[in-house]
């Protein structure tokens, strides 16, 4: 569609998502002069900035809040003219007869030609007393992130899939002990993942069992768990629990525009394009194997990359 004839529209791509794949993006893109609009969510947050320290970021080598480590992003994007609004988005939807997408946040419109969706993940909790209590004190959802402080130290990881034994693996590079507590009698990980897990010395299993309480003072204690066959109850001591039951993606405003796995990731090629013209995903919201910051950040900006080439085709501008 040539430039002369598109419609109206306010912005070349607005984000929506305020995390670390949503300000790269915001970084990229105000920096390229796209007119661009950042939305982050008013009544959500982003799960990195729950994350006391941050050691693996390429550049900080002393480590960075994820608090921190976000307000940095924020300033450099704000630094290259970034449009920010702190809201929740309530609706979009697009005209198949238009390239002009409409995004609804407080009762506002927003037209725009493209949508970098950058809505993050929440880890899937345990629901129990004690979880949200010592989040980031001895409570955690990544151990490729908290592993390092638990040197020499007891742990546990709940779960039994991929996800969980490979963390629990990780974790024996730093724990003195990890002990899996597994709601059911077999693990459902790879089976080369759990030869390796029950090969490894320093790694115990619980089975047949749930985590029914987090203890602790100031930081983690320990675990009560209880057996779903006897009903017994029994205590484990520990310095840190690391949950891995599954994430949930935030995705559930563009269900019906854009193809989603089975849990509700969005899907996308390499180049963070989703199969609907103008929408394109990045960060932890979109299916793959590895999240983490870096991985975020990298999404972003290629997203903004591909969101270009497009808006550019759209006006009839292609180079």
């Amino acid at each position: 569609m040539k430039q002369g004839t598109l419609p109206e529209y306010d912005y070349d791509i607005i984000i929506i998502g305020g995390g670390p794949a949503g300000y790269t993006a915001g970084i990229y893109a105000a920096r390229a002069a796209l007119k661009t609009l950042l939305i982050e969510g008013e009544s959500s947050v982003s799960q990195i900035t729950i994350t006391d320290m941050i050691e693996n970021y390429p550049g900080i080598p002393e480590g960075i809040g994820g608090f921190e480590l976000m307000q940095l992003f924020k300033k450099q994007a704000l630094k290259f003219g970034l449009e920010i609004l702190s809201k929740d988005v309530t609706g979009i939807k697009k005209s198949s007869a238009s390239p002009v997408w409409e995004v609804t946040s407080s009762d506002k419109v927003f037209k725009t030609l493209s949508i970098i969706a950058a809505t993050g993940a929440m880890w899937r909790s345990l629901g129990v007393s004690g979880e949200s209590e010592f989040a980031g004190k001895g409570v955690s959802y990544c151990a490729t992130c908290d592993g390092p402080f638990y040197r020499n130290r007891d742990v546990i990881v709940v779960g039994g899939g991929d996800t969980a034994i490979q963390e629990a693996l990780f974790l024996t590079h730093f724990a003195k002990k990890v002990v899996v507590i597994h709601r059911r009698d077999r693990l459902r990980a790879a089976g080369m993942l759990q030869s390796r897990a029950f090969a490894e010395k320093k790694i115990e299993f619980v089975w047949n069992s749930t985590v029914s309480e987090i203890t602790g003072t100031d930081f983690v204690t320990g675990v009560k768990v209880k057996n779903i066959q006897t009903g017994g109850l029994s205590e484990i001591s520990a310095d840190g629990i690391f949950i891995f039951v599954g994430r949930l993606p935030y995705t559930e405003i563009f269900k019906g525009l854009v193809e989603t796995d089975k849990t509700g990731f969005i899907v996308t090629d390499e180049n963070m394009r989703t199969n609907a013209q103008g929408l394109f995903a990045a960060g932890d919201c979109r299916a793959k194997l590895f999240r983490q910051v870096v991985t975020a950040a990298g999404d972003g900006a290629n997203a903004v990359n591909s969101a270009e080439l497009y808006i550019d085709e759209v006006k009839g501008q292609t180079y």
